[in-house]
């Protein structure tokens, strides 16, 4: 079954942080950073990532094929993003539906 997620990290370093994260997986995975910088997606096999970046926050959107995958890239984002932004300690908390 389908399953959406989504989370936001406050911050003023989201455009940072976005940009970090895209490049970082366009090693591996499809990515579409948009030239603006406050908006990408990430295709992974079994989900898509969509973040969007203000002044304020990051804004993270997981829609995934399994309820298995979200649990498993709700991971992989978490752990990337506690690297990239290790200064700000960054918890997340995802509001999934399905």
């Amino acid at each position: 079954m389908a399953t959406t997620s989504a989370a936001k990290l406050e911050t003023a370093s989201a455009g940072r942080y976005l940009g970090q994260f895209c490049k970082h997986f366009a090693h591996r995975v499809p990515v579409n950073l948009a030239e603006s910088g406050n908006a990408g997606i990430v295709t992974f096999d079994g989900g898509i990532c969509t973040l969007r970046a203000d002044d304020t926050a990051l804004a993270l959107r997981l829609d995934a094929a399994t309820t298995e995958d979200a649990e498993r890239f709700q991971g992989v984002i978490e752990r990337h993003l506690a690297r990239f932004a290790f200064r700000e300690a960054p918890s997340l908390v995802w509001q999934i539906s399905a």
